[in-house]
C-alpha cells in the first residue's frame, strides 16, 4: 500500500519505518525548503516479536510525498495544538486518503469531526515511543499492537484495508468501547503519573524522573493515588467507567499493593521502562497535564494531590 505520513517525527517514523520494512510505499509530507535526509538510522526495541523485546539498528529510507497524491493512509501524530495546522497542510498540498489520527485529543468527537472535514477518517493510540537524538537518529520502542477505533464507530469505506496493513507489520488492535474516550483515560492516567514525578515543581529533565519514580515504589504509591484523582476528570465528562474496567483496574487495588507491583514491572518489562524514559517532548507532557487540570477545575473536582503537584510545575515554568 501507499502510505504518506506528516512529518517526521518520532510515533509517524516508527511505524513508517516497519511499514516499509513490510513491503509498503512510506512517504514523508514535509516542509518545502526543509532539509529531509535520504536515510534515518533507527535503533529499535522491537516487543513484536519478543514480549521482553528485540534490539535491532537499521536504516530507514526516507522519500518525500509530492502534491496532488493519493494514498491509502494518510498517518497523522501530531504535537497539542496542531491539529488543524495538520489539515491544513493536507488541504493546501491537495492530498487525498484516509487520516489516521495517532494523537492525544482531550476533545470531543465533534470537535475532531469539524477539523477533518471532507476527509474520512479513522482514530487509534500508538504503543510506541522515543526520541530523535541530536545525530539525527531515531531512537524507539514499538509494542506488538495499536489501540483502534472499532469499525462501527470509524465509518470508514477500507477498514479491512487498514487492519490487512497492520497484520502485514505483525501489529495486532485491541479495540476499546470508545477511542476517544480511552484517549481521555489514558491522558488522565499519563497525567497522575507525570505530575508525581515532577512533584517538586521540576519537568525540565523527563528521563531522571521517569527513572527515579520507577525505582521508588513509594512514589509509585503516590502516583497511584494521583491517578485515583486524575481518573475523575473523566468521569466528569459523563464517560461510564465500568466500560473500562482492564484499563483502570491497577489502580482500584490498594495504593501500597499497586506501587510495589509497579515496580516490580518497570524492573522486570524493558519496553515498558524504556517507553518512560524516551518520551523526552516537555511541551506535550505538560499539555496533557495541563487538559486534566482545567477540566478538574471546570467540574471543582477535589484533586488535592494532583493539583498541588502542578501548580509547583506551573510556577517553576512560568519563573
Amino acid at each position: 500500500m501507499k502510505i504518506a505520513v506528516l512529518g517526521l517525527g518520532v510515533i509517524g517514523t516508527t511505524y513508517a519505518y516497519v511499514l516499509q520494512k513490510a513491503g509498503h510505499e512510506t512517504f514523508h509530507i514535509v516542509r518545502e525548503g526543509r532539509n529531509v535526509p535520504s536515510s534515518i538510522r533507527v535503533h529499535l526495541l522491537d516487543g513484536r516479536y519478543n514480549p521482553k523485546g528485540e534490539e535491532k539498528d537499521d536504516d530507514y529510507k526516507v522519500m518525500t510525498a509530492s502534491e496532488y497524491e493519493e494514498y491509502d493512509f494518510i498517518l497523522i501524530s501530531v504535537a497539542s495544538g496542531k491539529l488543524e495546522e495538520a489539515m491544513k497542510t493536507l488541504r493546501d498540498r491537495k492530498l487525498k486518503g484516509t487520516v489516521i489520527f495517532f494523537c492525544n485529543f482531550w476533545n470531543e468527537r465533534k470537535y475532531v469531526e469539524k477539523i477533518a472535514g471532507d476527509f474520512k477518517y479513522i482514530t487509534a493510540f500508538p504503543t510506541a515511543g522515543g526520541h530523535m537524538e541530536e545525530e539525527g537518529n531515531l531512537n524507539c520502542v514499538l509494542f506488538d499492537h495499536i489501540m483502534l477505533e472499532s469499525r462501527e464507530k470509524a465509518k470508514i469505506n477500507n477498514y479491512d484495508e487498514l487492519i490487512s496493513l497492520l497484520n502485514s507489520a505483525d501489529i495486532k488492535q485491541e479495540i476499546p468501547y470508545d477511542m476517544f474516550e480511552w484517549i481521555w483515560i489514558h491522558m488522565a492516567i499519563n497525567a497522575g503519573v507525570t505530575s508525581t514525578a515532577a512533584r517538586e515543581g521540576r519537568i525540565d529533565d523527563p528521563n531522571r524522573l521517569a527513572r527515579e519514580l520507577m525505582a521508588d515504589s513509594k512514589a509509585l504509591t503516590r502516583a497511584v493515588r494521583c491517578i485515583r484523582e486524575t481518573l475523575k476528570t473523566v468521569s466528569a465528562r459523563g464517560v461510564d467507567m465500568k466500560k473500562y474496567r482492564n484499563e483502570i483496574l491497577p489502580y482500584k487495588i490498594p495504593a501500597g499493593l499497586a506501587g510495589i507491583a509497579m515496580k516490580k514491572l518497570f524492573a522486570g518489562n524493558e519496553l515498558t521502562s524504556r517507553i518512560m524514559t524516551l518520551h523526552n517532548d516537555v511541551k506535550d507532557i505538560v499539555y496533557g497535564c495541563r487538559c486534566v487540570y482545567d477540566e478538574g477545575k471546570k467540574h471543582d473536582l477535589k484533586l488535592p494531590l494532583f493539583y498541588r503537584n502542578m501548580d509547583r510545575v506551573f510556577a517553576a515554568i512560568k519563573d
